[in-house]
Formats: structure tokens, sequence, C-alpha cells
């Protein structure tokens, strides 16, 4: 996780945890968000010193969260993220974030599977046949 990513999340989590009424849709929020936290954070660290913000080719990891997964980090992080929307209880912020966030982690899943594969070659393409996203 960046900084900004950290900064983003504790205020987004803090207007949702202050925001309206305790609904279904607050709970499934808080619920999501608590539970894909831990991940995203294990996802950063199991990737170390190859995370980078741009896709870079430094070393393939393929244990831990990316023994099954190929782009946790995009997976835990919007999940998370997906929680905090959830929590504000606003149906058109939670749109929007959907969107957004769907068109983003994907154009950056593909670029990011685009440079591993141009480095790693065949030892990228059988790492993508036995993971999922």
């Amino acid at each position: 996780m960046r900084w900004i990513d950290v900064v983003a999340f504790v205020i987004l989590w803090g207007l949702a945890l202050r925001n309206g009424p305790r609904t279904w849709m607050w709970m499934c929020g808080l619920i999501l968000g608590a539970l894909s936290l831990p991940f995203w954070i294990v996802a950063r660290r199991q990737l170390g010193r190859s995370f980078t913000v741009r896709a870079e080719a430094r070393q393939l990891v393929t244990r831990g969260l990316y023994a099954r997964l190929r782009h946790p980090i995009y997976i835990f992080g919007g999940l998370a993220y997906l929680g905090a929307f959830l929590a504000l209880q606003n149906r058109g912020v939670l749109a929007a974030y959907l969107v957004f966030s769907l068109v983003v982690q994907s154009m950056r899943a593909r670029r990011e599977d685009r440079v591993l594969e141009e480095h790693f070659g065949r030892a990228y393409r059988d790492y993508r046949l036995r993971t999922w996203f």
C-alpha cells in the first residue's frame, strides 16, 4: 500500500463509521472492509521490493496469496474500498466507484500482465495458467 492509499482509506472509513444509520448496507460494508484489509496488507508485504506504482518486471512473485491470485493487491484493495463505499450508504457514489474501479483495475492488471509476460515469457504464461485474476 502506498501512503496515499492509507490516507484515503483512513479518511473514507472515518466518514463511513460516522455516517447515518446502521443498516444492512453499513454492516456489510464494515464486514467486507474488515475482512479485506488484512489480505490487502499481506499481499503488499508479500510483493516486497517488487511493488511499484507503474508496472515493472523486477521479480515474478508466486508465493503466498500470489500462488493463487495474480493481482491480490487489486482484488483485496478494491474489496476494502468497496466495503467503505457500502458503509457510506450512498448508492450513487457506490455505483460510480464500482464502474471506476472495474475499469481502472482491469486496465492496470492487463498492463501489468503485458509487462510481466514480455520480461518473464514462458514462466509468466505458466504462472497465469495456475492462477486466477
